[in-house]
């Protein structure tokens, strides 16, 4: 993708987030996303964060003990507190901006909208289609940086393919499906290995089975 097409597909992805984000119900805010121990309310607070300012990630990042995982939890918790209708609108207020946090690209914004909208969408059984080119766009990105998805060392002895799209990583036991899904897991998420196929796949939903307690598919 061209700078102007991830920024036309955040801009889309963002107005989209946030007229699913005025249908919730409370009880749909409460709910856990597939962020761990991440309601989706907080999740919705922390995608209106994408315009933090240095300074702001400066004294987040001491109040966190230079944690960045800490920092992001902390960071988002603290913005969950406004009301509710406040969101939607500082997520439509962010498109057509063209600004992004400190020491990133735009594609690390595409990475989180897309990638957060479906941790918003999948647990509540809301379907938000992930665009095919920008899932390419995003997951060779994830795949091409270490931190903080480390999805090459996550990930290594296991070749993965989309099914929908020209992408082919890694190399090992085969994991095929959508390119939505092995977004998801290269960004660390289990929720799409049920759409994914290969043997590869079937050792990671089996190694999903043991955490979980439950018996795991055969290899």
């Amino acid at each position: 993708m061209d700078l102007d097409a991830v920024w036309r597909t955040i801009d889309a992805e963002r107005a989209g987030l946030a007229d699913l984000l005025d249908e919730l119900s409370p009880a749909e805010w409460a709910a856990p996303s597939l962020c761990d121990a991440w309601r989706v309310g907080d999740v919705a607070a922390h995608l209106t964060l994408a315009h933090m300012g240095p300074g702001a990630a400066l004294v987040g990042a001491v109040r966190a003990r230079g944690s960045f995982d800490r920092m992001i939890r902390d960071t988002a918790l603290r913005a969950a507190s406004l009301p509710r209708a406040e969101y939607p609108r500082r997520l439509r207020a962010m498109v057509g901006s063209r600004r992004t946090a400190p020491f990133v690209t735009p594609t690390e914004p595409l990475i989180d909208v897309l990638v957060h909208g479906q941790d918003i969408a999948v647990p509540l059984g809301r379907d938000r289609p992930v665009p095919v080119a920008a899932a390419v766009a995003a997951a060779t990105r994830v795949w091409g940086t270490g931190f903080p998805f480390r999805a090459r060392r996550r990930l290594q002895g296991f070749r993965l393919s989309a099914t929908d799209a020209d992408w082919t990583v890694g190399s090992g036991l085969p994991v095929e499906g959508p390119i939505a899904a092995l977004l998801l897991l290269v960004t660390g998420r289990e929720a799409a290995l049920d759409r994914l196929s290969g043997a590869g796949a079937h050792r990671l939903q089996a190694a999903r089975g043991r955490r979980d307690g439950a018996p795991g598919r055969p290899t």
